[in-house]
């Protein structure tokens, strides 16, 4: 896959712009109003013309009003099955939901003729989500899974210098999210019960994996190693990925909430240079802050754009830390992009920003990191299918 593939940021045009001028927005549902439903997906549909947040489903109160503050116009409803009801006045429902309800959900909304969006991950076994991409293709429905990360201003930058060969033939790939959470906060995401799909290896993993699989396809080979590091945690909180790609590319890849000192977001090592880039994409934190795409957002105020103290630095056999190498210009992040190119394809009926089978090659590489993990072994990706179809 062309390196560029990978954060469509960049996507042509919608060739029906005309047609849309005469059309409303495209009414969206959105279910769960928790971190990613108020800070990433309802700002980010609020912010996409062809798109209408209509109504938001949380049985918590609270966050029925901290919805209608934030959205004033926009419904609420208390259940799932209150928005199905109205599936007829909806086209498009986004589920951000926690993660057990991923899959019911989805297929309900599919069931109901409804296109869906899922935050990552779409499910917990690529077999679960083979299953829904399945539904969806048999009911001509979009299904797209949530994988906002391709979009952040970091990954950008390495995947054109890839692709202009700036770095030669890459070597090896080093991507991390790290941080420093010694406390455990509870809650669904560091739940221990299966059915939770929590832990950082779902959780953080799945957006490393995915632009690993983006940049360099499919890999052949998984070894991983997955610890519970913090007291009082009941779920993988410090895991480490190694992958081994079919075109021989190495992506070391480390998730943790217990990282004392952060290391680098990206060490890319081709054969000709090196890029190396610390910090991460400006816009989670402006999201956080209540800023909004079209807005102020980031270095003089443009959205997803982070200063020049912050890029990351190309050279050959020197260290960025000493001052080696050439300051990079990081391109802007672009989120919004993700909620855009939905609408087209719904407009359209072309391709999602990101398909269920992507996602599902994502799961099925986090499955045999699991296996890996608590095997002390590598799995081989066809071993790793025998071992998905044997538990079924």
């Amino acid at each position: 896959m062309d390196a560029l593939d990978a954060a469509p940021n960049d996507a042509a045009p919608d060739d029906d712009t005309t047609a849309d001028a005469f059309r409303g927005p495209l009414r969206v549902g959105l279910i769960g109003y928790g971190l990613a439903g108020s800070v990433f997906h309802a700002p980010l549909i609020a912010a996409t013309e062809a798109l209408a947040l209509d109504t938001v489903v949380t049985a918590n109160p609270e966050r029925q009003r901290q919805a209608l503050a934030e959205h004033p116009h926009v419904r609420t409803a208390d259940t799932p099955d209150a928005l199905f009801d109205r599936a007829g006045e909806l086209d498009l429902i986004v589920i951000a939901s926690p993660n057990r309800t991923h899959v019911p959900l989805a297929r309900t909304a599919l069931e109901a003729g409804l296109p869906v969006v899922v935050d990552k991950p779409l499910a917990a076994t690529a077999a679960e989500a083979r299953s829904l991409a399945g539904l969806a293709d048999s009911r001509g429905l979009l299904l797209s899974a949530f994988q906002n990360r391709r979009w952040d201003n970091d990954f950008r930058t390495v995947a054109k210098l890839i692709s202009d060969g700036t770095l030669g033939r890459v070597q090896r790939f080093e991507s991390r999210f790290e941080r420093w959470r010694p406390h455990p906060k509870g809650g669904w995401r560091e739940s221990g019960d299966p059915a939770e799909v929590g832990g950082i290896l779902y959780d953080l993993g799945s957006h490393l994996v995915d632009q690993a699989l983006a940049l360099f396809g499919p890999a052949t080979a998984v070894y991983a190693e997955a610890d519970v590091r913090r007291p009082g945690a009941e779920a993988d909180d410090d895991t480490f990925i190694a992958l081994t790609h079919a075109n021989g590319v190495r992506s070391h890849l480390w998730m943790s909430a217990t990282a004392s000192q952060l290391g680098p977001r990206f060490r890319v090592l081709g054969s000709t240079a090196g890029y190396v880039k610390y910090g991460l994409d400006p816009q989670e934190a402006a999201l956080r802050e209540g800023l909004r795409p079209g807005g102020a957002g980031g270095a003089d105020g443009a959205w997803g754009v982070e200063p020049e103290s912050s890029w990351g630095r190309l050279g050959a056999g020197e260290s960025p830390l000493t001052g080696g190498g050439e300051p990079v210009p990081t391109l802007p992040g672009d989120y919004p992009a993700y909620y855009a190119a939905v609408a087209r394809a719904l407009r359209t009926g072309g391709r999602p920003p990101v398909t269920a089978a992507e996602a599902a090659k994502t799961l099925h590489v986090l499955e045999a990191a699991k296996t890996s993990a608590a095997e002390g072994r590598t799995i081989r990706l066809e071993d790793a299918t025998a071992l998905a179809e044997d538990a079924r």
